[in-house]
């Protein structure tokens, strides 16, 4: 408003000032004996053009451009208005184009642009060992890096626990940080409320009983009350003091694990962690994090690292393997999450792009056949005198306002999807919550590709413009140029069509692989089982008191009406996390980590479990209640371990394997190969140990019974109370574990974003193909009728009229589909058993291309064919 105000004032300051001149020569000439009538004549007309010399100076002071602008705006705001469909549609295409690059550049921006939300995040680096970028580090390793390094300005560290925290009676599962003493000092994060820890409050294992709240948990659970500072509450039965609260903002240095509190790593035997502050080949911190010095480089840090690495290998040349370090940035995990999760959502932001291009092809064929039907209208403008620059500008103005709607509506409409994502958390074991907020750079990135969107768009029918000749036209009615054999509009719709199978072909492989999962052999049978989860830790239980406790648990829920089996473990396989274990042949001598045959993964069980599990025993024996800390040592391994150590399955009975504390372990079984990790990994080598023998705190009962689900869950959680009320307990079905946890959330999550961006572009293609079609169609009427007047079958008409758009069809579906099958590779590493060699996966991309060819040819087919040759022949 008030760039129009000043215009108004401009013009009216410019006629002040001519008038002024006009006056004064005017008076000039009356002092000179000239009347005024004459004088005011004359002046006017030495002046010259009033209107000339005030476009001249408008121009001079930039409005002729504004008045110019403002006119091509409202112009085609008013042909937009005639057109309500067509602006309608190009609203909807671009709308769905850029939300889709809104919602997933801000996902990647959330999760590999934007720094954490720490003080000097530019120089934060996690610690990463190994060729496998594995974070964790054993405690004196730890100690060692952080004391002997010359690169950092301090060293932390931490881990993920999970406490029982009763501050009413009541206990409650919460997820904990155990971090080192410095670790608040280390980040240069300041409390919220109260004070934090910090090094000087530890002296000594179990010397720091003090708990730093999350802001979330003390919102939620102590409702803001400021005087939750000092107060004593008990974690796993143990008194611990809270000193403050964290700021709203900070929730670690892992951007997607919000944890409820902070208590020091110190008190972690007391917690239930077990004491492996002295073993240095117990690699269980999760992350190592520091600041570097300023003017250090990360390649200085790492070699600084390395030169530390290399001594310790020497020193302990048993205990420590692959000390060798890197340097990442702390938001993602290694290559726990890091490179999977990076590739995935630059995977999906390629798609999303290639939507956003689709989206374009599809409203540049639409500006091309809006163009041809307005050529009369532009000729016009030519012959009466308008450039064609001008007429140019008013494209691009038309072009640039539907793309300014229609990229508000789709980040309007991204930005409600994403605030929804951010409070959205898919796991109920685990504190995870998606970061995903638009912030100032998922807005100017929008704006960018809202602009470049409609100067691309825009630009398709430049050449046809300038082409034009105002005479042919008038004089024929349309634009008239010789023939071509392929337009800008076929290839813009074959590329659209092409990235539609592209799309369309990576939904069905992943969606193929997805189903093949929830059906394939892991290993155990998780129908008609139950699964309890909790900590006997958390109940206070610790040391020689863990297995008698899980004993008494394990009989009480088997003594349950109904139950037909029931067994322990320490993790169950496709949980969150599983460890590995270093194993040697029983020959070996040399126990350092370069000899180690194998590092499979490693379940401690019961001696119910393998029945409780579903697990088929292939050979040999299962655990018994003998097998105890008193017993040698055995083991059940798998398929694949007993290939790798012993050849088959027939010579593992019976032999031995080392670890690498030098223990023999005699294999008494050997159980079928399963998923353990992922259902996208290799075969991989597994062994289970008696629990009586490798105790650990960490205890899922598995319960097989074929009672109804929920009546058995009261069952058990009653049985379960009669043994230890203080006990927190999850209880669900095997079944719903898996289908809820984080084994199939990745393939879930890439099967739904791909069909959701396979519809859009499916969307796409068909109002595409219509387009061209209705186009066809409108200027081929004349043709229709004489054919339909000389006596063509209907199949012939259809063909004259579809046959080009049919033709495009097949050549974009092919292409597509061969891109989608060598895209689709990529799927296996997320979704296990997607393959797009799956002849399901062919014929299903062949039948929904077809239905798009339908569904865009069904309306102009039916137009051709329900109007008579007379009216087609009287069109035009």
């Amino acid at each position: 408003m008030k760039l129009f105000a000043r215009s108004r004032d401009i013009d009216r300051e410019i006629d002040d000032e001519l008038r002024s001149h006009i006056q004064l020569r005017a008076d000039d000439l009356v002092a000179g004996g000239m009347d005024r009538a004459a004088a005011d004549r004359q002046a006017r007309i030495e002046f010259g053009g009033h209107l000339k010399h005030k476009e001249d100076v408008r121009e001079a002071a930039g409005i002729a451009f504004l008045d110019a602008l403002l006119q091509d705006i409202r112009v085609s705001v008013r042909a937009l208005r005639k057109s309500p469909g067509f602006a309608l549609t190009a609203i909807v295409t671009l709308a769905l184009g850029i939300g889709a690059n809104a919602v997933v550049f801000s996902v990647l921006n959330a999760f590999v642009i934007r720094p954490l939300d720490v003080p000097d995040s530019a120089s934060l680096y996690q610690i990463e060992r190994g060729k496998s970028k594995d974070g964790a580090q054993s405690y004196p390793d730890y100690r060692d890096l952080r004391d002997r390094n010359r690169s950092f300005d301090g060293l932390a560290a931490y881990d993920f626990s999970r406490l029982a925290l009763d501050s009413d009676g009541t206990p409650v599962r919460v997820w904990a940080k155990s971090v080192t003493g410095n670790y608040f000092d280390v980040l240069r994060v300041q409390p919220f409320l109260g004070r934090f820890f910090h090094a000087s409050d530890e002296h000594g294992a179990d010397s720091a009983p003090f708990i730093v709240l999350g802001h979330a948990y003390w919102h939620a659970h102590f409702y803001d009350d400021p005087a939750v500072v000092g107060r004593v509450v008990r974690l796993n039965k143990h008194p611990y003091t809270i000193l403050g609260v964290a700021p709203p903002a900070f929730h670690g240095t892992l951007l997607f694990f919000n944890p409820d509190m902070y208590v020091p790593l110190i008190n972690s035997p007391e917690l239930g962690a077990g004491n492996a502050f002295d073993v240095r080949s117990t690699h269980w911190l999760f992350q190592t994090i520091g600041h570097l010095k300023p003017g250090v480089t990360p390649a200085q840090a790492i070699a600084d690292l390395n030169a530390i690495g290399a001594d310790l290998e020497k020193t302990y040349p048993i205990d420590d393997a692959n000390m060798t370090f890197t340097l990442a940035r702390p938001s993602l995990y290694g290559d726990f999450l890091g490179p999977v999760v990076q590739g995935f959502l630059l995977g999906l932001m390629l798609l999303a792009a290639l939507i956003l291009l689709a989206a374009c092809a599809n409203l540049g064929s639409l500006f091309a056949a809006r163009a041809a039907d307005r050529s009369r209208e532009v000729a016009l403008r030519l012959a009466l005198g308008a450039s064609r620059s001008r007429i140019l500008r008013h494209l691009f103005t038309e072009a640039i306002l539907i793309a300014l709607v229609g990229g508000a509506a789709g980040v309007s409409a991204s930005v409600i999807l994403l605030r929804g994502l951010s409070a959205w958390q898919p796991f109920t074991r685990f504190p995870i919550h998606v970061p995903v907020t638009p912030d100032a750079t998922v807005y100017a990135v929008a704006l960018l590709v809202t602009l470049a969107s409609g100067f691309v768009f825009g630009g398709v029918p430049v050449r046809q413009t300038l082409r034009t000749d105002p005479y042919e036209v008038v004089k024929s009615g349309s634009i008239v140029g010789g023939p071509r054999r392929i337009a800008l509009r076929d290839l813009l719709l074959v590329a659209q069509i092409a990235i539609c199978a592209v799309l369309v072909t990576s939904s069905i492989v992943a969606l193929r692989g997805l189903i093949r999962s929830m059906h394939s052999d892991f290993g155990f049978e998780p129908d008609g089982a139950t699964i309890i989860e909790t900590d006997v830790s958390a109940a206070g239980y610790l040391g020689d008191a863990v297995p008698p406790m899980q004993k008494r648990m394990i009989d009480a829920v088997a003594a349950v009406p109904g139950v037909e089996a029931a067994g322990s473990i320490d993790q169950p396989p496709l949980w969150a996390g599983w460890s590995t274990i270093g194993v040697f042949r029983d020959e070996t001598t040399d126990l350092r980590p370069a000899n180690e045959v194998a590092q499979p993964i490693h379940y401690k069980v019961s001696d119910g479990y393998l029945r409780a599990a579903g697990t088929r025993l292939l050979a040999g024996r299962g655990f018994t209640a003998h097998d105890d800390a008193a017993a040698p040592r055995v083991a059940i391994v798998n398929q694949e371990f007993a290939r790798r150590l012993f050849g088959s399955a027939a010579n593992a009975l019976g032999g031995h394997f080392k670890l690498r504390s030098g223990l023999r372990v005699e294999v008494v079984g050997v159980v079928e190969d399963g998923k353990y990790g992922s259902f996208a990994e290799s075969p991989k080598p597994a062994m289970f140990q008696p629990v009586l023998q490798t105790p650990d705190s960490s205890t899922w009962l598995i319960v097989r019974s074929p009672r109804d689900p929920q009546q058995l869950a009261q069952a058990l959680r009653g049985a379960l109370r009669g043994v230890e009320a203080s006990l927190p307990l999850t209880i669900e079905t095997w079944g719903h574990e898996l289908n809820s946890g984080t084994a199939l959330f990745g393939p879930r999550m890439a099967t739904a974003s791909l069909g959701v961006l396979g519809a859009m572009g499916a969307m796409l293609s068909v109002t595409g193909i219509f387009g061209l079609a209705a186009y066809s169609l409108s200027k081929r009427r004349r043709e229709l009728g004489i054919r339909m007047a000389l006596g063509a079958q209907k199949l012939d008409v259809l063909r004259a009229a579809l046959g080009r758009a049919m033709r495009l069809l097949a050549i974009g579906s092919v292409a597509g589909l061969l891109l989608g099958i060598l895209a689709s590779r990529v799927l296996a590493v997320i979704v296990y058993s997607a393959s797009p060699r799956d002849p399901v996966v062919l014929a299903g991309v062949v039948a929904a291309m077809a239905l798009l060819g339908v569904l865009g040819t069904w309306i102009p087919a039916q137009r051709a064919l329900s109007v008579s040759p007379l009216m087609l022949l009287r069109d035009e």
